[in-house]
C-alpha cells in the first residue's frame, strides 16, 4: 500500500482533506499547507507509487505497466484502510488528473475538489513537449527531461523555488519509475477530453496562478461549461501556486472547504473573478 501520513483532530465531526501531489513530487510539497489545514480538518497525505516513501511498494506493482486507474485505486485503497468514506481532495498539477479520475471511479467518496495548477487540456506547446519527451526519453537522462519540462512550465525567476522543489523531489524517483510515469502521457489527451465532456457536478474550486499560461486558459473555459465549478486566479504565481503563494492558496482553499462542509455553495461571481 502507498505510504501515507495522517493528522487527526479530536473533533469526531471533522472532515477529511486528502492531498495528492503531482508527478515527480511527494507529499512533502504540501509542507506549506499542513500547519493551516490541520487547524480545521483531518488531513491525509499520500506518496504516490514510486514517489517519496512509496518506493517500497510490492514488487508486482513496481514491475508491470500501470495506468491512471491503477494509480487512482492506490489512493482508494488507503482511504479504505483508514475507513475514510468521504473526503475533500486537494491536488496540484498531475495530481488534479488523479483526483478527477477518482471522482469518476468513486464519486460517492468525493465531497469536493480543490485543483491547483489543474491540467484540463494540453495546448500545442504541451503536446510538443510530450512528443519530444517520448522521442528522446531513451537517449537523454531523465533528469534532463524533467528539468527542461520544469523550466518550460515554470519559466519565471519568481517560480525558481517551485522549480527547485520539484526537481529535487524528482531526483529521488528511479529512472525506471520515471519511464513508467512518462508512458502515462499517452493516456492523458483522451482522458482529459472525457473529463471535459463529463460534468460531475461535484463542487470544484480551481486555484490557478496568473502566470500559469500553459493551463489557465483551459480552466477559464471549463468553468463556463461545468456546474458547481469556480476559478480563483492567484496573482504573482505560476503553475505550482501552493508553493509560489502559499498564504493565498491556503486561505482560499480553506474558505471554500468550510463553505462546502457547511452546505453553502460559494458565490460564482466572487470566486470566478477574484485575483490577488
Amino acid at each position: 500500500m502507498l505510504h501515507y501520513k495522517t493528522y487527526e483532530l479530536d473533533d469526531p465531526d471533522a472532515s477529511w482533506v486528502v492531498f495528492v501531489h503531482g508527478a515527480g513530487g511527494s507529499s512533502s510539497i504540501w509542507f506549506l499547507q499542513i500547519k493551516e489545514f490541520i487547524r480545521y480538518f483531518n488531513v491525509l497525505l499520500v506518496d504516490l507509487r514510486g514517489h517519496g516513501r512509496s518506493k517500497g511498494m510490492l514488487p508486482h506493482k513496481e514491475e508491470r505497466h500501470y495506468d491512471f486507474e491503477d494509480i487512482t485505486r492506490d489512493i482508494i485503497e488507503v482511504l479504505d484502510s483508514l475507513n475514510i468514506r468521504k473526503a475533500h481532495f486537494i491536488g496540484i498539477s498531475l495530481g488534479t488528473i488523479l483526483i478527477r479520475n477518482l471522482s469518476e471511479i468513486a464519486p460517492e467518496r468525493v465531497t469536493s475538489m480543490v485543483l491547483g495548477g489543474a491540467i484540463l487540456r494540453l495546448n500545442i506547446r504541451a503536446r510538443v513537449l510530450v512528443a519530444l519527451g517520448n522521442m528522446f526519453k531513451r537517449v537523454v537522462p531523465y533528469m534532463w527531461l524533467y528539468r527542461f519540462f520544469a523550466w518550460i512550465i515554470m519559466p519565471s525567476p519568481r517560480h525558481k523555488k517551485s522549480r527547485l522543489l520539484f526537481v529535487n523531489e524528482a531526483k529521488k524517483v528511479a529512472q525506471k519509475e520515471f519511464m513508467r510515469w512518462f508512458r502515462l502521457t499517452n493516456e492523458i489527451s483522451p482522458l482529459l477530453k472525457y473529463f471535459e465532456e463529463k460534468d460531475t457536478g461535484i463542487p470544484t474550486l480551481y486555484l490557478m496562478g496568473d502566470e500559469d499560461h500553459m493551463f489557465l486558459p483551459a480552466v477559464r473555459y471549463i468553468i463556463t461549461r461545468h456546474t458547481n465549478s469556480w476559478l480563483e486566479v492567484i496573482g504573482n504565481s505560476g503553475h505550482v501556486c501552493n508553493v509560489d503563494q502559499p498564504a493565498e492558496f491556503n486561505s482560499r482553499a480553506i474558505l471554500f472547504l468550510k463553505k462546502i462542509s457547511a452546505g453553502i455553495l460559494p458565490e460564482p461571481a466572487v470566486l470566478r473573478c477574484a485575483s490577488s
